[in-house]
C-alpha cells in the first residue's frame, strides 16, 4: 500500500523529526515533563510513567489516580509489542442483584457504585520495575511539584468544573474544598494546586524509599502500599461509610474494598492483531480496540490507495464499515477472562466478504450486527435523550469548547534505541466521583459500561473486566514495531483512530498533517457511557470538510451536522523509522503538543 503524496502540506505545527526521541502527549507540561526524562538518560518506558503521573495533576478533568488504563509497549529487548492492562475489575459485591437491589436497572454514570478497581497505580510501577530503568523518585517528582506550586488551569478545566459546581456545593463537598478555592470555581489560567494529592503521593514516595536503596524493592514497597496500605484504607472507609449522590438520583454507597485492591494486579499479555498490508496492527483484546481490526478487514476489501480522504465515496465507506464493526462489539464484545469473544472469525477474510456485501450506496439507519452461532448476545438500539444536567455524567468526548463535562489523555514514546510506548490514561475525573479526603482523588466509574442483564458479553460479574472504550494502538510494519498513536474520546476513539492510519498509510500524509485533516465521527450506535443513548444515522463532521462532500453525504442518507472547524479528536502520535524518531500533536483544544529532537 503506497500513498500518493499530500497535495497540501500545510500544518498547524511541524511533525517533530529526529533521531534521539520524540514525546506526543495531550498535554505541553506533561510532553516537556517526559522529554525531560529522555534527556536525563531515562528510557521510553521511565519517560511514560513521569507522563503519565503529570497527566493526572495537569488535567485532572481528564484522568486520575483512581482511574484506568491500557499501556501498549515494543521492548527492543524482546522485539514483540505487549500490553499492560491496567482496566481495573469490577469488585466482588458489583453483582448484578445488588445493583437491582438498589432499584437501578443501569449501573449509575458517577459516584461509587460505578467504582472498579483502581488501575493506574499498580500499571505504572509494573512498567517502571520491569522496563524502566529509573527510581520511584524520579519519575514521580513532577507531579509533586505541580500538584504542590500549581499548574496554569486549562479553560476545558475550568469549563468542566463550572459543569459540576452545583453539584460539589450541595452533594460532594469534599470536591468543593479542592476544586472550588476560596468557595469559586478554579479560574482559567490560574496556578491550581492539589496539595493533598501532592502529600499523598510524597507519603508513598517516602514509604517506597523506606525498603532501602534497592530500585525494585522500592517499587515493590509502592504497589503494597498503594493497594493494602493507607491508600486502600482510605477507599475502602469511603465506600463503606458515605452515601454519595449520583445520576440516579438517589445516594448510593460503594462496594470497592480494600480486599479488591490486595487482591488486584496488573498484568502482561499479548495484544489482537491483525496484517493489513505491510502493517501489523495491536489492540487491547479486553477493550473496544479491535474495532479499529474490524474496521481494516472491512475496508481492505476496498481500494483507498490515492482517495480524496475529504471526499464522499471516502468517508461514507469508512463510516458504513465503521457502523458494522460497533454492531458487533456491542453483540460479541466481552472480558475473554469470562466470555469467549470470536475474534478468529470477526477478523476473518471469508466473515467479513459477507459484512462487506452489507456496505451500499446510502447510508444505514439500523444496528446491524454479524451472526456468529453460538456467540453473542441479542441486542438492541433504543435512541433516548436521557439525562441529568449538571451530574457530571454523559459521553466522557471532545465536544464544544466550554461544553466537555469529561474525557481522557494520551501520550506516545519513542525513544533512542527504538523503544516505543503508547497508552490512554482516563477515569478518575474530577467530576466522576467525590474526593477522597485524605487522598486528594476521587474514584473512577468505568463500571457504567457493563449491562445489568444477565447473559451478555459485557454483563456485570465481580472481577471482570469493562469493555472499557480506552484504545491505545501500536502498529508494526515490515515485523518491526513503526507508528504509536491514540486519542481521547469514549466510543469515538476507534473512530478517529481509524481515520488517521488510512490517512497515513493511503493519502501519504505525515503524522501532522493525517492529525490535522479535517475529521468526523458517527453517534449511529449505543455509546458505552451512562445513559447509553443512540443517534441512528448521525454524522458529526467538521465544518472544514467540503461542503459539497457534506451535501453528497446528505444526499446518501447520513444525518449530517457540521460541527466547528476544529472539533473533532485530540490524537498524537509518534513514529520509529529507520533512524529517525517523529511525532506530531493535535492543535485541537490547545493543550497537546510533540517534542523531540
Amino acid at each position: 500500500m503506497a500513498g500518493n503524496i499530500n497535495p497540501n502540506p500545510f500544518t498547524t505545527r511541524p511533525e517533530i523529526d529526529g533521531t534521539f526521541g520524540v514525546v506526543a502527549s495531550t498535554h505541553w507540561i506533561a510532553t516537556a515533563v517526559g522529554m525531560g526524562i529522555l534527556e536525563r538518560g531515562g528510557n521510553a518506558f521511565d519517560a511514560a510513567v513521569a507522563t503519565a503521573f503529570t497527566l493526572q495533576v495537569v488535567e485532572p478533568h481528564l484522568n486520575g489516580p483512581g482511574g484506568d488504563v491500557p499501556v501498549i509497549l515494543y521492548d527492543v529487548r524482546k522485539k514483540k509489542p505487549e500490553i499492560i492492562c491496567g482496566q481495573g475489575p469490577a469488585p466482588a459485591g458489583a453483582t448484578i442483584e445488588h445493583y437491582r437491589k438498589e432499584g437501578l436497572d443501569m449501573v449509575p454514570g458517577t459516584g461509587l457504585l460505578a467504582a472498579c478497581v483502581p488501575g493506574m497505580f499498580d500499571s505504572w510501577m509494573l512498567l517502571l520495575r520491569d522496563y524502566g530503568t529509573m527510581t520511584i523518585r524520579d519519575v514521580l517528582s513532577p507531579a509533586i511539584f505541580y500538584a504542590e506550586n500549581g499548574h496554569p488551569l486549562v479553560e476545558r478545566a475550568n469549563a468542566t468544573i463550572l459543569t459540576v459546581e452545583k453539584l460539589f456545593r450541595e452533594h460532594w463537598p469534599t470536591s468543593a474544598t479542592i476544586y472550588l478555592p476560596g468557595g469559586k470555581p478554579a479560574e482559567t489560567g490560574s496556578l491550581f494546586t492539589n496539595r493533598t494529592l501532592a502529600a499523598t503521593y510524597t507519603r508513598v514516595l517516602n514509604e517506597a524509599e523506606s525498603a532501602g536503596g534497592a530500585r525494585v524493592a522500592q517499587i515493590e514497597k509502592a504497589r503494597k502500599v498503594w493497594s493494602q496500605g493507607f491508600v486502600a484504607e482510605a477507599i475502602d472507609k469511603f465506600c463503606r461509610t458515605r452515601k454519595v449522590m449520583d445520576t440516579s438520583g438517589v445516594p448510593h454507597s460503594g462496594v470497592l474494598t480494600g480486599q479488591d485492591m490486595a487482591t488486584w494486579e496488573a498484568t502482561v499479555e499479548a495484544p489482537l492483531t491483525y496484517d493489513y498490508g505491510r502493517y501489523t496492527v495491536c489492540k487491547a483484546p479486553w477493550s473496544q480496540g479491535p474495532v479499529t481490526l474490524q474496521q481494516l478487514a472491512l475496508l481492505k476489501g476496498f481500494h483507498l490507495d490515492g482517495t480524496d480522504v475529504v471526499g464522499p465515496d471516502f468517508i461514507h465507506l469508512v463510516v458504513e464499515c465503521s457502523k458494522l464493526a460497533y454492531a458487533d462489539r456491542e453483540k460479541f464484545y466481552g472480558d475473554p477472562k469470562f466470555v469467549d469473544v470470536p475474534f478468529s472469525t470477526l477478523l476473518s477474510d471469508a466473515y467479513n466478504a459477507e459484512r462487506r456485501k452489507l456496505v451500499g450506496e446510502r447510508a444505514s439507519l439500523e444496528l446491524r450486527p454479524g451472526s456468529i452461532e453460538g456467540f453473542g448476545a441479542v441486542v438492541t438500539m433504543k435512541p433516548t435523550t436521557k439525562f441529568v444536567a449538571g451530574m457530571g455524567a454523559g459521553e466522557p468526548t471532545v465536544g464544544k469548547m466550554g461544553e466537555v463535562i469529561g474525557d481522557t489523555v494520551h501520550f506516545d514514546i519513542v525513544d533512542r534505541d527504538g523503544n516505543m510506548v503508547t497508552a490512554t490514561p482516563s477515569g478518575g475525573w474530577l467530576q466522576s466521583s467525590p474526593v477522597i479526603p485524605e487522598l486528594g482523588f476521587c474514584l473512577g466509574t468505568r463500571a457504567q459500561m457493563f449491562w445489568l442483564e444477565e447473559g451478555h458479553p459485557a454483563s456485570l460479574a465481580p472481577g471482570k473486566r469493562p469493555r472499557t472504550t480506552l484504545s491505545p494502538t501500536l502498529a508494526l510494519r515490515d515485523g518491526d514495531a513503526y507508528l504509536a498513536w491514540g486519542t481521547p474520546g469514549g466510543d469515538q476513539q476507534d473512530q478517529w483512530i481509524t481515520q488517521f492510519f488510512l490517512r497515513h498509510v493511503h493519502a501519504g500524509m505525515n503524522l501532522q498533517e493525517a492529525i490535522d485533516a479535517p475529521a468526523w465521527h458517527s453517534e449511529h450506535f449505543p455509546i458505552s457511557f451512562w445513559p447509553r443513548t443512540a443517534r441512528p444515522g448521525v454524522l458529526q463532521i467538521e465544518s472544514r470538510v467540503p461542503k459539497a462532500t457534506c451535501e453528497e453525504l446528505s444526499r446518501r442518507g447520513h444525518i449530517v451536522e457540521v460541527e466547528p472547524e476544529w472539533s473533532e479528536g485530540r490524537l498524537t502520535a509518534a513514529s520509529k523509522d529507520g533512524p529517525r524518531r517523529k511525532a506530531a500533536a493535535n492543535p485541537r483544544g490547545m493543550q497537546g503538543y510533540a517534542a523531540g529532537r
